[in-house]
């Protein structure tokens, strides 16, 4: 990417740099989470490739992106082959194979249990659920060990706030699963050691979970596009709303310390013409 930019004279981004991560800390997550943090961000990776892939027009770029990709492919899978030979892969519930296939008879199919009876969910449903669940149980696990790391007041009130949106959305996504007697993921808080070294500049914490929150809002709307039950539907809408406050709550305090890079921007003509 560096070596594209210098070609079309652009300015690298700062990003981060060697000063906000320390090396030498002790560690603050076990062996374990780190499986399952490789698989949360694996995810959002192959999210963020894909949807460069069918946007971008330049070849070179797109063949890099295609790199990118195939080889998260390859991380993703070779993550999930180690947790399923260690026993912790938390996968979705399996649904019975259908004798034949069958036609939905009733328009009741789509109720939530506001105006009739609520069906169990589909295959789509449960496993757009788990999944989501499996984020949620991730992210939440991180923030504990950011949280532990910070003394900064307002990035501790953010990254608790954080915590208690993944504990009210688990909570929510739970329930769904539990009405219908299925199991959802369980959480990996355990996972976090109790050290209080600071690992991270609060800087990159606050970028990684307002990244990480985004991509979120990609997930929850596959889940709620891939359903057919209001109340599900309702429930996807309200995290969305959640997490779309939060993130702009994180932004404002990455603009209030000068960490936010702005972006390339379209010209404003207004300006423009007043020059």
């Amino acid at each position: 990417m560096t070596h594209i930019f210098n070609e079309e004279n652009f300015p690298i981004p700062v990003g981060f740099t060697e000063e906000d991560v320390n090396l030498d800390a002790p560690r603050l997550f076990k062996d374990e989470f780190y499986l399952y943090y490789l698989q949360y961000t694996g995810k959002v990776g192959m999210s963020i490739y894909s949807s460069a892939i069918s946007v971008v027009t330049r070849k070179d770029i797109n063949e890099f992106y295609v790199r990118c990709l195939q080889e998260t492919v390859k991380l993703l899978t070779m993550t999930k082959e180690i947790l399923t030979a260690k026993g912790l892969l938390m996968n979705s519930p399996v649904t019975p194979i259908p004798e034949e296939v069958q036609f939905v008879k009733n328009k009741s199919f789509s109720s939530g249990g506001i105006l009739g009876k609520k069906r169990p969910p589909h295959a789509l449903e449960v496993a757009h659920i788990f999944d989501n669940l499996n984020n949620d149980v991730t992210s939440k696990a991180l923030i504990i060990g950011f949280y532990q790391g910070t003394q900064d007041k307002k990035v501790k009130e953010f990254l608790e706030r954080g915590k208690n949106l993944n504990k009210k959305h688990i909570e929510l996504l739970t329930n769904i699963l539990n009405d219908s007697d299925l199991p959802a993921p369980t959480l990996i808080d355990h996972l976090v050691t109790d050290s209080t070294t600071k690992v991270f500049s609060d800087k990159i914490m606050l970028a990684h979970k307002i990244d990480m929150f985004s991509m979120k809002i990609r997930s929850y709307g596959k889940g709620s596009s891939l359903n057919g039950r209001t109340d599900i539907g309702a429930i996807y809408a309200r995290c969305i709303a959640d997490v779309s406050l939060y993130i702009k709550s994180g932004a404002d305090i990455m603009i209030q310390n000068d960490w936010m890079e702005q972006p390339p921007m379209a010209p404003n003509r207004e300006d423009l013409d007043l020059g």
